[in-house]
C-alpha cells in the first residue's frame, strides 16, 4: 500500500511561506503585494477557479484585483489593458484565467505581460529561462508544485528515471526541464509514443498529464514508484485522475490523490510566485 502524498498539507505550507514573505514586503514597500486576475467571459469552471485564487490572496495577505470583461471583448481591448497593468505600481503579479474565448489569441496575450509580472509563469521569457536552467525566472505553477509534492516525499530526485506523459507547454514539457534541473534522467511520452507501458514501467517517478480518466493503470507502474496525477477528468458520477488511484495506490510508493493533490498546489504557487516576484523587483 502506497503513502498519500497530501497535496493540502504541502499547500498550506506554501502559504504559510507566501503569507511570511508577504508581510516583509508589506513592512518595507509599505504596500501589500498586488494580484491582478483577469477573466473574459463567464466560463463556470474559470469563475471557481478566479474564486479559489482571490480567497488564496486573502489568506496569505496579498491585495486580490479581479478584472472582468464581457465575452465580447477583442484581443487588441485585452492586450492593451494589459499593458496598462504592466505599468501599474500597485501589481505585482498578473494572471489571465485561461482558456479565453475563440477569437482572442492565448500566445498574444500572454506574451503581453510583463515578464516579471508574469505569475502563471507562461510567458516566452519565462519558460526560457526555465529550460536554460536559469534560476531569476517565474516558474509555471503546477509544475513547481510538482516538484515539492515529490521533494515532500523524502525520494531524491538526483539520479532517478522521470517518465513524464503529456507534453503540453502548461505541464508536460516544463516539468521535463524542472526534473532535468533537478538531475533526473528524463523521458517524455505522449499520444505517438509507442509501447508506452515499456517505459512507464522503468519511471522512479511518474507524472501523468495527459487528460484522461484511468489511463494509468496499475500494470503500467513499477513498485515503489513516486506518482503524481495531474489529471482533473470529470463526468457525471465525479472527478477524476489520470490514475486508475484505487488500483495504483497498492503497487506505487507514494502517490497524489485526486483531489486534493497536485490541485492545490497550483493556487498556493501562484500565490508565492507573485509574492516572490514582488520582492525581486
Amino acid at each position: 500500500m502506497s503513502e498519500i502524498i497530501d497535496g493540502k498539507a504541502v499547500a498550506a505550507r506554501i502559504k504559510e511561506t507566501a503569507k511570511a514573505r508577504a508581510a516583509e514586503f508589506e513592512r518595507v514597500a509599505g504596500r501589500k503585494v498586488g494580484l491582478a486576475v483577469v477573466r473574459v467571459g463567464d466560463d463556470p469552471a474559470s469563475c471557481i477557479y478566479v474564486r479559489n485564487k482571490v480567497k488564496a490572496c486573502e489568506q496569505c495577505g496579498v491585495a486580490s484585483y479581479t478584472y472582468l470583461f464581457d465575452e465580447k471583448t477583442t484581443q487588441s481591448e485585452l492586450i492593451e489593458f494589459l499593458g496598462k497593468l504592466n505599468a501599474d505600481g500597485k501589481i505585482d503579479g498578473i494572471l489571465v484565467q485561461l482558456p479565453l474565448p475563440e477569437h482572442i489569441d492565448e500566445r498574444a496575450c500572454i506574451a503581453a505581460i510583463s515578464p516579471q509580472k508574469d505569475a502563471d509563469g507562461f510567458n516566452v521569457v519565462n519558460a526560457g529561462k526555465l529550460f536554460l536552467g536559469e534560476r531569476d525566472g517565474t516558474i509555471a505553477c503546477t509544475p513547481r508544485g510538482i516538484i515539492e509534492l515529490i521533494k515532500a516525499t523524502g525520494v531524491p530526485i538526483a539520479g532517478k528515471h522521470a517518465v513524464v506523459i503529456g507534453r503540453s507547454n502548461i505541464v508536460g514539457k516544463p516539468i521535463a526541464a524542472l526534473l532535468l534541473n533537478n538531475d533526473a534522467t528524463v523521458t517524455v511520452c505522449h499520444s505517438k509514443t509507442r509501447d508506452l507501458r515499456d517505459y512507464t514501467l522503468t519511471a522512479d517517478i511518474l507524472v501523468a498529464a495527459v487528460g484522461k480518466k484511468h489511463f494509468v493503470t496499475a500494470d503500467m507502474i513499477k513498485r515503489g514508484a513516486v506518482v503524481i496525477d495531474v489529471g482533473m477528468n470529470r463526468d457525471e458520477t465525479g472527478l477524476y485522475g489520470d490514475v486508475d488511484y484505487d488500483n495504483a495506490k497498492n503497487v506505487a510508493g507514494y502517490i497524489t490523490p485526486v483531489p486534493g493533490g497536485v490541485g492545490p498546489m497550483t493556487v498556493a504557487m501562484l500565490i508565492l510566485n507573485t509574492v516572490d516576484g514582488a520582492r525581486n523587483e
